[in-house]
């Protein structure tokens, strides 16, 4: 398969071939003792960002929340929370990451807002059929008292997807009840959102990382939504689902794209869509977000056909729609390679199912077999970089972090877990979530490695020859902890 010669010396084009690295900040590196990280421990770390070669820094969220979802509930989305900083240290962070020659992806999440949002609470407080509702997505219960939900839905991190308000309308909430939808049918919505846009762009800003990219555009005007899931593992190819995936979404990227490309170099997008593998080079497009994530690459475990079909179907995808492939193994949402490599490798019906399990069952199902996960943890790393197209690395990935399958469930910080009980059995695939700990994994200093895809790249991956080299996270009240012993969760797609 031919891929396209990309200019790597065009400025404008520094997104299609390179190694983004995600920083969770609450977890990345305490700067005030507080036992949580915060944007300035980000700017404290940037050299060894820039040592280890990286070409930009990807923020999972930063804003107010309430942490209904790990930061995923935003309250404001133009101010950064102040458990964590002020838009000084975020301004101080994209100048010391510019000077570096790293870019700055800021982690935006327009499908739902927290329900401490302003706009929410306004609404709330409107009457039904009010402007205020608009915003959001309102609808009458069914039955004769209107006291059953508009639809029977499971939301993603289980409970019903609607919730009940005093004047008896529901609003719909695809995960936790603290996660309205936004109605992107709403030109306040669509106009608010191209306002934080410019405002994180102005701010230094070199571009987005877009949640739940597929799911902004919904159709609930329509007899057979019973017929739909929210929770879907294979999405038509049509654009058909009422949720997910419609062609109307590509609509808003389209404007997105007249904001980006008012500055110079333009702006940029990678598009996180768990959608049908014949769509995702829409989102793609170079007259949308630009680029979006291979997922189907980061399904696979350590099985060479399925990598290598994962591998081929990504090439062509970014093929058609005009950009370059991605490639990403782990991040918040899944659990870590280097221990679902570590485990053993079987087919399964949905992707990482005997991990999942492992997890859920406190990792007593299966023997994970660590230094053997490590090993090929480190092969993918490298097959990875040797990859054309952009990496993306999650923090503690070149540290070879593998999962902690034991955390007691009154540890968990998980919105499936908040609404689970050990009982049922219902708890959710969780993940290593170094990225979700309130403390992280002291940084070492260690020999470089050098590894080229067709941006050069140096990365640090001397830890994954024996991941027993991590030592010590710091908790709240400031007692050395065994990563051996304590893991958070982080929420996982459907």
């Amino acid at each position: 398969m031919m891929q396209q010669e990309i200019d790597t010396a065009d400025p404008a084009l520094w997104w299609k071939q390179a190694v983004v690295y995600q920083v969770y900040p609450r977890s990345f590196k305490d700067s005030r003792g507080s036992g949580l990280g915060s944007i300035a421990g980000v700017t404290e770390k940037i050299d060894y960002l820039a040592e280890l070669g990286v070409d930009a820094i990807w923020l999972s969220p930063f804003y107010p929340s309430q942490l209904a979802d790990g930061g995923y509930d935003v309250d404001d989305y133009r101010n950064v929370d102040p458990k964590l900083g002020t838009m000084d240290d975020f301004d101080e962070l994209a100048r010391s990451a510019h000077k570096r020659g790293i870019k700055v992806v800021v982690d935006i999440v327009p499908n739902h807002s927290s329900n401490l949002h302003e706009w929410f609470k306004a609404a709330l407080a409107a009457k039904p059929g009010s402007l205020e509702r608009d915003r959001y997505i309102f609808r009458d219960g069914k039955g004769p008292n209107g006291d059953q939900p508009p639809t029977d839905w499971i939301a993603s991190f289980g409970g019903p997807a609607w919730t009940r308000v005093p004047d008896g309308q529901w609003y719909l909430h695809m995960f936790t009840k603290e996660q309205p939808d936004w109605n992107w049918k709403n030109p306040e919505v669509r106009a608010d959102f191209i306002k934080t846009l410019r405002f994180w762009l102005d701010h230094g800003a070199d571009g987005f990382r877009v949640d739940v990219a597929h799911g902004l555009a919904k159709d609930l005007d329509r007899d057979d939504l019973e017929s739909y899931k929210v929770c879907e593992h294979v999405l038509p190819s049509d654009g058909s689902h009422p949720l997910y995936d419609r062609d109307e979404v590509h609509d808003i990227y389209r404007e997105w794209r007249k904001v980006f490309n008012e500055y110079n170099p333009p702006a940029f997008a990678v598009a996180e869509a768990w959608v049908n593998p014949d769509r995702q080079h829409l989102y793609a497009s170079t007259e949308e977000l630009g680029q979006v994530f291979n997922f189907e690459f980061a399904k696979k475990d350590w099985i060479r056909d399925d990598m290598h079909l994962a591998i081929e179907e990504g090439l062509e995808s970014a093929e058609r729609s005009g950009s370059s492939a991605t490639w990403v193994m782990s991040n918040h949402d899944v659990p870590r390679h280097a221990s679902r490599y570590g485990l053993p490798q079987v087919p399964a019906s949905s992707h990482h199912q005997l991990a999942k399990d492992w997890l859920l069952r406190d990792g007593t199902t299966y023997e994970e077999n660590r230094e053997l996960g490590a090993k090929r943890a480190r092969a993918a790393i490298l097959m990875e970089l040797a990859l054309p197209g952009s990496t993306y690395i999650y923090q503690g990935e070149e540290l070879g972090l593998p999962e902690v399958a034991d955390i007691p469930w009154n540890k968990l910080e998980d919105p499936t877990a908040f609404n689970s009980v050990r009982e049922q059995k219902s708890k959710k695939a969780v993940t290593a979530a170094v990225c979700r700990c309130p403390g992280s994994p002291q940084t070492h200093r260690s020999s470089m490695i050098p590894m080229t895809n067709s941006a050069t790249m140096v990365l640090s991956v001397s830890l994954l020859r024996a991941p027993s080299m991590i030592h010590t996270y710091h908790s709240r009240n400031g007692t050395r902890i065994s990563p051996s012993t304590w893991r958070m969760p982080t929420r996982i797609p459907c």
